[in-house]
């Protein structure tokens, strides 16, 4: 779509913001710029899967200060046009390739979904599986985050660069918890943390024994043909369920370990300089449908979902400006709605068949995305600066991670009684179980202020929050095992005739996960996906309320201290902002330097390297 036909407000010295949007004028031009940009552009189909992020910012170097932001998705993705029309048998295959690196977790929502709408319950053995699957999806990708994605952003190359001052700093500081990580000296860590250096070479090496254990139970990864609707295809024993549990026994250490130092680093920095506080600093808002069903509680259905819900091992919960709001599944979900005010995709109008309740009688607002249909947008919204949405919990805007998952947990106090994880109400705590050993004891507790280092230091955490559902999940799969129950899945039941609500209300790794459908005489009618990473980086809200990471941006300072002038800025503080909320999409900064017409470009390095198994 070619916005160059728009009326443009003139730029002046001062930030002039347009009507509604909150938007200054000259970053509108350059959305605009950028879409025209990627709409003529060659770009290969299979790429427009992932989507891209152009993340636009206005500077001000004299005072230090992010001034205005705004996260656009460059491209239309419209993956859920592929699903309605499809048999039932076909969905779980098509939706589970919507991410090229995710497939497992889009195949689980997808099974969730359908197995709701269809009356469908996994035997125990199938959900603990599917468990194991998701849990070794996590501890890959956390691992590649902390280490690989982001952990470079905090390295001796960039901060000797950005910040020599703190480097100065390091080269004398102790390590407080050199017990637990082995480095003597701060700057021994961030040494380490170098791209290619030792902690990343580490890490590439636990994501290859996650990977192996995904094989080992699920054929192959990460796009796995096993996970169904009913349950897995796949069938184990006590010698399959050995071999896993013992490829995934290092993450015990390497979990412990990995929250040290990002314990030592952030500390470090903290006390280098108290306005990293700053960075990407956001009220706790966040929402999350829990995780890890649990096989004594899990029949699939919306009747009995606010029960099962609340027994998983991840609490499903929504925090708004720092106050729990509510647990429950079902509202959680009725609440949902995707507002298109600021987008270039636009609303079907046709209201004929929409969905007005849930089926418990909740109601659902006309913006739920059971009532949104995917289509190509026919004319021109004049306040539009993304392909995306602003996906809202009734009207709120919300920011979703692994974070969510440690803090909605902790605060909520409801995980199920088990020997490995507790809920405090202001903290998590672990016991982590070691071969020939008492367990390693971890806390994590929920922090007084919510910024870019703290959802870093959740993610640290995640590995540990993972590791000890791991554990849980690979006895109780032994112990059915033992008893005989051997069963992984049921049949797919098509014979319900008339229309059948369903939703998978699952997570990946970077946050909630979840597919709606609408079922009509047995194939699908609406279908409709949430991820992640669209969700964080989504418009302001027609209440004007910004997206998550806009919201970050814009309370973010610039502590980078080492440039003179524009040509040598790094923007590294805006960097550790968006990798802080660990975008899936290709992403690139566009910043502009205020009162010029200056726009630096700084890509953000989101894409996996290869990794052997």
């Amino acid at each position: 779509m070619d916005l160059d036909s728009e009326q443009q407000t003139q730029r002046t010295d001062t930030v002039s913001v347009t009507a509604e949007n909150g938007i200054d004028a000259d970053l509108m031009r350059l959305i605009r710029q950028k879409n025209k940009a990627s709409m003529t552009a060659k770009v290969d189909p299979l790429s427009r899967l992932e989507g891209a992020l152009a993340v636009h910012c206005r500077v001000d170097l004299e005072s230090r200060t992010v001034l205005n932001s705004a996260s656009m998705a460059t491209l239309f993705k419209g993956y859920e046009s592929l699903l309605p029309g499809r048999a039932l048998k076909q969905v779980g295959m098509v939706s589970a390739t919507a991410s090229g690196i995710c497939g497992g977790v889009h195949a689980t929502a997808s099974a969730l979904c359908l197995e709701m709408a269809l009356g469908l319950k996994p035997p125990p053995l199938g959900i603990v599986l599917r468990n194991l699957l998701l849990s070794c999806q996590y501890l890959n990708d956390n691992c590649m985050h902390l280490f690989v994605l982001a952990g470079p952003d905090y390295s001796q190359q960039v901060i000797e660069q950005s910040n020599p001052e703190i480097w100065v700093k390091a080269c004398q500081s102790h390590c407080r918890h050199q017990q637990l990580h082995g480095y003597q000296h701060v700057s021994d860590i961030l040494h380490d943390l170098n791209k290619g250096g030792a902690l990343y070479r580490e890490a590439l090496h636990m994501v290859a024994l996650a990977r192996q254990a995904y094989t080992v139970l699920g054929g192959k990864y990460p796009h796995s043909e096993s996970i169904i609707p009913g349950g897995v295809s796949i069938h184990v024993d006590a010698g399959k369920m050995a071999d896993f549990s013992r490829i995934l026994q290092p993450f015990a250490s390497y979990s412990r370990k990995t929250a040290a130092v990002w314990d030592e680093v952030f500390d470090f920095m903290l006390d280098a300089n108290p306005l990293y506080e700053d960075i990407g600093r956001s009220v706790a808002s966040m929402l999350d449908f829990g995780q890890w069903d649990h096989p004594d509680h899990y029949d699939g259905s919306y009747a009995h979902c606010d029960a099962w819900g609340e027994k998983r091992w991840s609490t499903p919960a929504v925090m708004i400006r720092g106050e729990l709001l509510c647990t429950r599944l079902s509202l959680l979900n009725a609440g949902m709605e995707e507002f298109l005010d600021y987008s270039f995709q636009q609303r079907s109008q046709d209201e004929q068949d929409l969905i007005k309740a849930d089926p418990l009688g909740n109601p659902v607002s006309a913006y739920h995305p059971w009532n949104k249909r995917t289509q190509n947008p026919k004319s021109l919204n004049p306040q539009a600066y993304s392909w995306g949405s602003s996906l809202s919990w009734r009207g709120h805007n919300f920011e979703v991670g692994a974070y969510a998952r440690l803090y909605l947990t902790a605060a909520a106090r409801k995980i199920p009684d088990n020997p490995f994880v507790a809920a405090t109400g202001r903290s998590l705590e672990f016991c982590l179980p070691v071969s020939g050993g008492t367990g390693l004891a971890m806390q994590w507790r929920i922090p007084p202020v919510w910024n870019a280092f703290e959802r870093n230091r959740a993610r640290a955490y995640s590995l540990a929050f993972n590791f000890s559902v791991t554990q849980e999940n690979i006895a109780i799969a032994g112990q059915l095992i033992r008893k005989g129950e051997t069963l992984t899945h049921v049949a797919l039941d098509n014979n319900k005739p008339g229309v059948q609500l369903g939703v998978g209300l699952w997570g990946a790794s970077r946050g909630f996960l979840a597919h709606w459908a609408v079922i009509r005489e047995h194939v699908i009618d609406n279908y409709q996906i949430a991820i992640p990473s669209r969700i964080n980086v989504g418009t302001c809200t027609p209440g004007h309320e910004p997206g998550p990471l806009e919201m970050a941006l814009q309370n973010t300072p610039i502590i980078e201290s080492s440039f003179s002038n524009a040509s040598d800025f790094s923007g590294i503080d805006i960097q550790r902002t968006i990798q802080s909320f660990d975008p899936c999409m290709s992403c690139t900064a566009h910043v502009l330097i205020d009162k010029t017409e200056e726009v630096l470009v700084r890509e953000i390095d989101t894409h996996f390297p290869a990794v052997s198994v």
